[in-house]
């Protein structure tokens, strides 16, 4: 069991295993993670190239398995610090939100959102995510090709911009979607970092005219969604939000609400089509649920969804959005056998747990059977499953992107047929933090024969 630092027992920091990252990295990150941990051990440290010393220092340590996942994210969170961690990844491209707080003003913010991600509260997104989703789709027949990552993204950003922020569906939602990519995801575009920084500077001003004037609005006229609660909220002080602090919960709001459902979603969804058996049975369930509720969408059979959740979980688990998540250690610690000290930058590998054998059973094996009863494997194994992260701070809109994917997926496999297209593989590489799927997620759409007509459920 890892330990807080006891002197005396734990071996210095220099024995800790090293290793350095394959050219190929990118490509099988997961699995060299979860490699380097099985021959090594659940803690490991890399040399960080001299041009990134002065943001991450010189060392980082990898940390690998439920148990480190554990000791990061719960029995000893205190020790690490999210805004040293990702701040220096997340500049430029956001102000400092909820992602990158850390306590005691974490805590605050999270209490004044924690309402409008209750699953009470779901109830209001669903018809916004069904019409965003039926709108996206409509013309998909039609077209024959259509890439699932592009449209997972479209979807995702829409169903954000207006569920979480109040803005609908237009040109400047369309913009903001186009300028968060090239944030997040434009840098190989650019032949130098100053090329790449004075173009997002650019853009970053470009994005907050518009979210300014936004904020602007709400504060003139309060509304009930995300960004008008947090207009109105104050501490225990009284001090409400700056205009700077509620950029940065909107960045990370419509960051965090559309970059991992596109991974997942498009993900999820390609993978039934490679596995005609196990879409043959959420077919089933999907009719059996909807036949009760003749055709409705409700938020009730959207939870009750369970043999398409566990084909979610899968495609999280062997393609998950983030990889790894950073920390600075503010303290020194103890783990595995190893001491930390202070100021140390720390990767958890999230996607390497995902990918352990002694965890999920033959783990690059796509089997969403693997969390159903009797095996659950997730549940067997605490810290296991954490595509969505755990403890205190798992994900606050976990629950919303989950209904989403499964809103999505009802309709779209209701509706239209999917092939994969040979000629056009998928690669998912991980050249940061987050996933990139260069190429998208290419298939070949048919009007499902004997699907419902096509039409947005009625939502209830």
């Amino acid at each position: 069991m890892a330990t807080i630092v006891d002197e005396g027992t734990a071996r210095s920091f220099d024995q800790i295993p090293e290793f350095t990252f394959p050219e190929n990295s990118p490509e099988v990150l997961p699995s060299l993670l979860a490699r380097l941990a099985i021959d090594h051990g659940p803690i490991l440290k890399r040399r960080i190239p001299e041009t990134f010393h002065d943001l991450y220092g010189e060392w980082g340590v990898y940390l690998v398995g439920p148990e480190a996942n554990r000791f990061v994210m719960h029995t000893h969170r205190e020790v690490f610090s999210h805004d040293l961690g990702w701040t220096p990844n997340l500049q430029p491209v956001m102000e400092k939100g909820l992602l990158n707080t850390d306590e005691p003003e974490h805590g605050w913010q999270r209490r004044m959102m924690n309402p409008a991600f209750a699953i009470a509260y779901m109830s209001r997104y669903l018809p916004i995510m069904a019409r965003v989703i039926e709108e996206r789709t409509r013309d998909w027949a039609e077209r024959g090709d259509v890439d699932l990552y592009e449209q997972s993204r479209r979807i995702a950003f829409d169903v954000a911009a207006e569920a979480l922020v109040g803005f609908e569906r237009g040109e400047q939602v369309d913009r903001m979607r186009e300028i968060f990519f090239h944030l997040l995801h434009g840098g190989e575009s650019f032949a130098t970092e100053e090329e790449w920084y004075q173009n997002a500077m650019r853009l970053r001003d470009d994005l907050d005219g518009m979210l300014l004037r936004l904020i602007a609005a709400r504060r003139e006229r309060p509304t009930d969604d995300i960004l008008g609660m947090l207009v109105s909220a104050h501490d225990e002080e009284g001090r409400a939000f700056s205009d700077r602090e509620l950029l940065g919960q909107v960045h990370i709001l419509l960051v965090a609400g559309h970059e991992t459902t596109t991974t997942m979603n498009g993900w999820n969804l390609y993978a039934l089509a490679q596995h005609p058996d196990y879409l043959a049975r959420v077919h089933v369930e999907l009719d059996g649920l909807l036949a009760e509720t003749g055709g409705e969408l409700t938020l009730a059979g959207v939870r009750a969804m369970k043999v398409l959740g566990n084909a979610i979980d899968d495609a999280g688990r062997l393609w998950p959005p983030v990889a790894i998540v950073p920390r600075v250690t503010v303290k020194s610690f103890e783990f595995g056998g190893y001491r930390v000290p202070e100021g140390m930058t720390v990767r958890l590998g999230l996607a390497g747990t995902h990918r352990l054998p002694h965890v999920f059973a033959d783990p690059d094996r796509y089997d969403p059977d693997r969390f159903a009863p009797p095996r659950e494997e997730a549940k067997r194994t605490p810290y296991a499953l954490v595509t969505f992260g755990g403890g205190p701070r798992i994900c606050i809109g976990m629950s919303f992107a989950q209904i989403e994917m499964k809103a999505a997926a009802a309709h779209i496999l209701r509706h239209f047929t999917l092939e994969p297209i040979p000629e056009k593989p998928v690669a998912h590489r991980y050249y940061g933090i987050t996933a990139a799927v260069p190429g998208g997620i290419q298939v070949r759409v048919r009007r499902r024969a004997n699907g419902p007509l096509s039409r947005v459920p009625a939502v209830r």
